[in-house]
């Protein structure tokens, strides 16, 4: 997959950042007062007990839920009332944990749709479908619909579409949900690569912890909507606090 356009040498876009932001719904504190920072070519961890926050800051990262305090910047700009479809067109980009895939479309339609999102028209969004498809290991399932495809695969085409619009900025709400060691393995790696090939930086929503300490440079902890822990994976791991509240002896 060609790498993305860099704007030159010793230049880079600023980081995507939540400030204080809050999320209240009525009385429940979903987010109160989280401040993260997205650096470009990063790889930052976001774990925490279900219901911690995490998937609401990334809906407010995206533009799918509006915050009640704070703000959200991107490239040193204010997006926080930006619509999701502008943010997309500016770079950033997310899976879900439903892939959420159009299954009446063939699978190739889909990733196009992720180009197209980004603001490319139809041909040069195909070609950059295909580029994408040849790129995850799934040309051979193009023209298949999407509707068909084993929970692996579709797992690896929202990625897919996703990527179409060459994001400065992925972020991923749990994509190994579901998946089998083997398939986590091979997720690893099309992470690993989308950092090498592109650039780009990513935020990793995961339950699987293998995964997140195989991967990230940093990770940040949410428990009750607020943040507990951010550091180096080793500085996390040790982290008194974070064992109480998620990790337990699952991280040696």
């Amino acid at each position: 997959m060609p790498h993305r356009e860099e704007a030159g040498r010793g230049s880079s876009p600023a980081a995507l950042e939540t400030v204080d932001v809050a999320v209240h719904f009525q009385g429940v504190r979903a987010i109160d007062g989280v401040s993260l920072a997205l650096q470009p070519g990063e790889i930052l961890g976001l774990i925490g007990p279900n219901g911690a926050g995490k998937t609401t800051l990334v809906n407010v990262l995206t533009g799918f839920q509006q915050p009640g305090r704070g703000s959200v910047r991107m490239g040193g700009q204010d997006i926080t009332r930006l619509v999701s479809y502008k943010r997309s067109r500016m770079g950033l980009a997310r899976t879900f944990q439903n892939v959420l895939l159009f299954g009446g479309l063939s699978v190739i339609e889909n990733v196009e749709a992720g180009a197209i999102a980004a603001g490319l028209d139809r041909h040069a969004g195909r070609k950059r479908a295909w580029e994408t498809l040849e790129w995850l290991g799934l040309a051979h399932l193009a023209e298949a619909r999407a509707d068909t495809l084993p929970f692996g695969e579709e797992r690896r085409v929202g990625i897919g579409r996703a990527l179409c619009g060459r994001p400065t900025y992925l972020l991923l709400d749990e994509p190994a949900a579901g998946l089998n060691t083997a398939e986590c393995d091979e997720l690893l790696q099309i992470i690993s690569g989308i950092r090498k090939e592109l650039g780009c930086g990513v935020l990793l929503i995961e339950h699987k912890m293998p995964l997140v300490f195989g991967l990230c440079d940093r990770i940040q902890v949410l428990d009750q909507g607020r943040t507990i822990a951010l550091g180096t994976p080793a500085a996390v791991a040790a982290d008194p606090l974070v064992r109480q509240a998620y990790l337990g002896d699952e991280v040696a």
